[in-house]
């Protein structure tokens, strides 16, 4: 298992305080996935409303604050598939 995903579910499930109205998949590329919804963020592949993938740097920038989930997004460093309105809630859970 990977160490950028334990470091993420830890970092996700602070943020989150206990869950997420919906669910959500970060997909790390070359690394695996991190999925989010009502029983908090683990280390899954399992489908989910929203899929976000980003290679392993620009998500870490992201959890750090270091990096806007918008602003990834709209400079191509972040894709997003499927429900965008779970995506931009999610978005501001991570600002």
């Amino acid at each position: 298992m990977s160490d950028i995903l334990e470091k993420a579910v830890a970092e996700l499930n602070e943020k989150l305080g206990g869950g997420f109205d919906g669910s959500a998949k970060f997909q790390l590329n070359g690394v695996g996935a991190v999925v989010i919804d009502a029983d908090g963020a683990r280390i899954s592949d399992d489908e989910a409303d929203v899929t976000l993938s980003a290679d392993a740097d620009t998500f870490e920038q992201i959890l750090s604050g270091e990096l806007n989930p918008t602003g990834a997004f709209m400079s191509g460093k972040l894709t997003v598939d499927g429900d965008m309105g779970v995506a931009m809630k999610l978005a501001s859970v991570l600002a």
